[in-house]
């Protein structure tokens, strides 16, 4: 899935990309890939200016897609904007564009014909990307080589900084079992 395309509401309407209640007419968008760069550009507009009923346009290459939008009512006032998958006619916040699919939809609606690569790890690469993910949140302006775990940000609050320090330390527990038996399986395996 991650290598794919994705358009999640929530964030276009916070980098402003689209604005409820308004008709932001064309506007370009980048996606990029954290190691290959600048991953595919599109042009997308959109029209919200309707109380509950909007639409989304993405052209992308070859692809012209129109995408409905509705807004629900929030329970503490506001208005909540979704896509309406295109295949499912559901409600999503996030629809998506696997590589070599012809449109953007629903993660429902591409099944277990997609999947994150996280679903695909082993206890052991589980383990490295979960202590990576700590290390990134803690890291601040640090030097990541320095530290094997960085000291507590100035900001997170000490209980916060113990839960990943908790956490931490049981990828730290899974990577040392892991290599106890990998130590275990070559010492019972005969040297010539």
């Amino acid at each position: 899935m991650q290598d794919g395309l994705k358009l999640d509401l929530n964030r276009l309407v916070r980098k402003q990309f689209i604005k409820p209640g308004a008709n932001i007419g064309v506007r370009g968008i980048t996606w990029t890939h954290s190691y290959w760069g600048e991953v595919a550009t599109a042009v997308i507009s959109a029209d919200m200016s309707g109380q509950s009923e909007g639409w989304l346009r993405i052209q992308l290459n070859s692809l012209d897609q129109r995408i409905i939008l509705v807004s629900h009512p929030r329970h503490f006032g506001g208005r909540q904007w979704y896509f309406v998958c295109p295949v499912m006619n559901r409600l999503a916040s996030v629809l998506w564009k696997p590589s070599g699919a012809t449109r953007f939809c629903s993660r429902q609606t591409w099944g277990r014909q997609v999947a994150y690569q996280s679903q695909f790890n082993d206890a052991t690469n589980r383990a490295h990307a979960g202590k990576a993910r700590i290390k990134s949140r803690l890291i601040a302006g640090f030097d990541p080589d320095e530290w094997d775990l960085p000291p507590k940000p100035k900001w997170m609050r000490w209980k916060t900084y113990g839960r990943y320090e908790t956490r931490f330390e049981q990828y730290e527990a899974i990577l040392d079992q892991g290599c106890a038996a990998l130590v275990a399986k070559l010492m019972g395996q005969k040297i010539l």
